[in-house]
């Protein structure tokens, strides 16, 4: 059926359809079908706590590593993400969340990590679709992260590191 709603061949949607399965985001029914998982308190704590080891393992390196060219890719994702709609369903400030902390990782230089952390994203944003998971107030959100940028700035790593574990584990 999806395939010839998407007038296209069965074998790519069968192929990412697996690959959604893969990942996590929809679960295969034998004789029944593809549906959307369910919504798991347990899944979304574990990808935040993951999500932290990540990232805070990952800023010695990013400081270490950060250009002027760096520090100005990295207040460019920071201003966007001040500048995101702050609307009731969150979606455009999700994405520049996730772009900030994607671009704070992705200084790092450390691909796999880099790799891991947007597959982690993609669950939740897409599987959770975002509107269910913030309930951290905004302007503390923000706060963390000016409070992160001054401190990668700054070169001090345990106040960086302290500071991110203590964002993600408050949004968790």
């Amino acid at each position: 059926d999806l395939a010839q709603r998407l007038k296209m061949s069965t074998t790519p949607v069968i192929q990412a359809l697996k690959r959604l399965e893969f990942q996590g985001l929809v679960r295969h029914e034998p004789n029944r079908g593809y549906y959307t998982e369910n919504i798991s308190l347990k899944e979304i704590t574990e990808i935040y706590e993951f999500r932290e080891l990540i990232e805070v393992s990952l800023l010695p390196s990013t400081i270490s590593r950060i250009t002027q060219k760096g520090m100005k890719t990295l207040r460019k994702a920071l201003d966007n993400h001040l500048d995101a709609v702050r609307d009731i369903y969150l979606k455009d400030r999700l994405l520049k969340d996730m772009e900030f902390h994607l671009t704070l990782a992705t200084l790092s230089g450390s691909q796999l990590q880099i790799n891991t952390l947007k597959s982690l994203f993609d669950l939740l944003y897409l599987k959770y679709r975002g509107n269910i998971l913030f309930v951290t107030p905004m302007e503390t959100v923000d706060a963390e992260h000016i409070q992160l940028y001054e401190d990668i700035d700054a070169g001090n790593v345990d106040k960086a590191q302290k500071v991110l574990g203590q964002h993600i584990s408050n949004v968790k």
